[in-house]
């Protein structure tokens, strides 16, 4: 339904951001993603539904026309994750937690070696997949601060984060 760099809330949540990076596009009102087991939790179907959200986007590219750095502000997506059980061929609608979000501010650089950077601030949801550093399945919202790096195959580096964090998995589980 979805490829990974779509399913990805690296998400300046306010962003849920979807923040948006430039790897991730832009959600729709009242969109829901959903995740299978293991890949936004690790023991249930996970679905986040985007609602609200009023974002700006801006790119500034270099001489050659080539992106240097993103920058998306602004209101973000109010987000409520559900919990969609255990079985993988049928999603049945469980627990659901909102996260009401006031704002953030995403900034990706572009990097030389062709990854980028992102560093977001205020709410930030971020999903990390198995394949991620740390390995997931993990789904945490973040108010605050966090950095993350993204190589040429969408693999998230976690490098810091400050602030609260909120495990989404467990408050579902």
């Amino acid at each position: 339904m979805f490829g990974k760099a779509t399913r990805r809330l690296a998400l300046a949540v306010g962003l849920a951001a979807a923040a948006l990076t430039a790897t991730q596009p832009a959600f729709a009102q009242n969109e829901e993603i959903r995740l299978p087991i293991g890949d936004g939790c690790p023991d249930f179907n996970l679905g986040i539904l985007f609602t609200g959200g009023n974002l700006v986007t801006r790119e500034f590219d270099d001489a050659a026309g080539n992106p240097v750095r993103t920058i998306t502000a602004g209101k973000g997506f109010d987000l409520t994750y559900t919990n969609y059980g255990d079985d993988p061929a049928n999603f049945v609608a469980g627990e659901s937690v909102t996260v009401k979000t006031a704002g953030s501010v995403a900034k990706t650089v572009y990097n030389p070696d062709g990854t980028k950077t992102v560093t977001g601030t205020g709410h930030n949801g971020l999903i990390l997949f198995p394949t991620d550093i740390p390995a997931g399945p993990t789904t945490t919202h973040y108010i605050g601060r966090i950095v993350y790096n993204i190589d040429a195959k969408d693999v998230f580096t976690l490098v810091s984060t400050t602030g609260q964090e909120r495990d989404i998995c467990a408050e579902l589980a």
